[in-house]
Order: structure tokens, then C-alpha cells, then sequence
């Protein structure tokens, strides 16, 4: 008797192949029924003659390290910035102000912009910063002292 000893290598490797293809036809399908998931009922709104929604506008105040004043991109002496957001008050009255100031300018300066934004009569005023991140925390330098 000859024993015929065949060594039968085992295929160790994925077949790839199958693998995309299943791949590409769920893609497809998920390209097919996303645009369904999200529409809506179909309806037909009433028409108006007036525009209920107003949109709100936005003014950003800019102050520079060298104390020049922008109101979004226009620059703006100190002197005449009331009478310019008073004008943004009288045609929108909700007009909302976003204060962004240099950290290096003077308070003095920051308070007498923000005065100038209250004279002009413009409650909604928000200061921009940057977020702080874990990299950016340091010891603030002043500390709470507290009466004896």
C-alpha cells in the first residue's frame, strides 16, 4: 500500500473581493433611501401678503489692539459710533450687537464702546470670545482674599 501524503495548504488569507461587493451594494442602497427619510408630508401653504418673520440683524462691533473701532467692516471714530447704531436702531428696532475687542485694549475703551451701544438705545449687546481649551487654562493671577 502507498500512502499518498498530499499536504493540502489551508487559504489564510480574506477573499476581499465578496467583501466589497456587498460593501458597495448597501452603499447603494443607503444612497437610495436616504433622500426618502427625510422628506416631509406634502402640503400646500396658505399664501400672505406680509412677512410675519422678521430676520434679525446682527451689527458686530471690532476693537482693535490700537483702539480703532469697526462696526462689521467699516471703520468708525468713537465720536460718531452712537449716531451710527442709533440709524441700525431706528431701522430694526430688535438689532442685536456682538462687542469683539482685541484682549490687549484699554477697559476704559471696551466701557466707552459698550456706553456708546446703551445711548443708542440697543438692549442686546454679547461680547465674543474665544473658548478656552485644556491647553489655554492658566492660574489667573488675581486671587479672592477674603474678610477676617
Amino acid at each position: 500500500m502507498i500512502f499518498e501524503t498530499r499536504r493540502r495548504r489551508f487559504l489564510a488569507e480574506i477573499n476581499v473581493i465578496p467583501l466589497v461587493d456587498v460593501v458597495l451594494v448597501l452603499l447603494i442602497i443607503f444612497m437610495v433611501t436616504a433622500p426618502m427619510l427625510y422628506r416631509g408630508m406634502d402640503i400646500k401653504l396658505p399664501t400672505s401678503t406680509s412677512n410675519t418673520i422678521k430676520p434679525e440683524e446682527r451689527i458686530v462691533l471690532t476693537v482693535e489692539r490700537d483702539q480703532k473701532i469697526y462696526v462689521d467692516k467699516d471703520p468708525v471714530p468713537l465720536a460718531q459710533l452712537e449716531g451710527k447704531l442709533r440709524d441700525a436702531k431706528l431701522r430694526n428696532a430688535e438689532v442685536s450687537v456682538f462687542l469683539r475687542a482685541d484682549r490687549d485694549v484699554p477697559y476704559g475703551t471696551v466701557v466707552q464702546v459698550m456706553d456708546g451701544v446703551k445711548r443708542a438705545g440697543i438692549e442686546k449687546l454679547g461680547m465674543v470670545t474665544d473658548p478656552v481649551g485644556p491647553e489655554r487654562v492658566t492660574e489667573s493671577p488675581i486671587r479672592e482674599r477674603r474678610a477676617p
